[in-house]
């Protein structure tokens, strides 16, 4: 089945407030998701016409300079005073905070708040991952988040949990568009392996009522 991929931009202008600008260190990493890049070299000009350095990085598996995807936020190499996100929720600037080691401001377009990212989020982050571990040590059931979407179908990667852990019994459950009321049909399963789009296992898990971790964050603590 061909996979036809359509960008959805953000077409409003955007510009940072001068009051923003201001609160930001000297070299700015400059971070946005693909809605909001029809603006990203608007707000480079407006960073550099103050006097700002502006880095713009090509991460891996991206289109654009400047674009970050949830699946392949890692290590940036890059030194800077800070990283700058622009767009919404906390998946993306709590990830490159807790893979690089220097502060995340976010500015979010559609509610137009902006701060930084403390360092009590990123431990809040890291506990709830512990935490979630450990219930996937402790548990027997454990349902296995696959997606059929392409870049984001790892059935491959997903099976292997059979051979890791050979004491427990895996529920592999496919989809296309998750819907996080249909996980309440399976009450026996007692937490969740995610190999989709690693942003379900932060933003979207008040959605999930039992405890969900990422497939690439087993290999953090297990």
């Amino acid at each position: 089945m061909k996979a036809l991929f359509i960008e959805a931009r953000y077409k409003k202008g955007m510009r940072l407030p001068d009051a923003v600008i201001k609160k930001l260190p000297k070299t700015v990493i400059l971070f946005t998701t693909v809605q909001y890049l029809n603006s990203l070299n608007r707000i480079k000009k407006q960073l550099e016409q103050k006097n700002k350095n502006v880095i713009l990085i090509r991460a891996q598996n991206t289109k654009y300079d400047g674009q970050v995807l949830g699946c392949n936020i890692g290590m940036i190499g890059e030194k800077a005073d800070c990283i700058l996100f622009v767009g919404d929720g906390m998946f993306h600037p709590v990830a490159l905070g807790l893979n690089n080691q220097m502060p995340v401001f976010v500015f979010n377009p559609m509610s137009r708040k902006f701060f930084e990212v403390g360092r009590d989020e990123f431990i809040k982050e890291a506990t709830k991952v512990k935490g979630a571990l450990m219930k996937v040590h402790a548990s027997k059931n454990i349902g296995v988040l696959v997606s059929l979407k392409h870049g984001q179908n790892h059935l491959d990667r997903a099976l292997k949990l059979k051979e890791q852990f050979k004491e427990k019994n895996f529920y592999f459950l496919l989809f296309d568009t998750i819907s996080f009321s249909d996980l309440e049909n399976f009450p026996f399963i007692e937490c969740y392996i995610n190999t989709a789009c690693p942003r379900i296992a932060v933003d979207d898990r008040p959605k999930i009522r039992k405890p969900i971790v990422n497939m690439d964050d087993l290999s953090l603590y297990i």
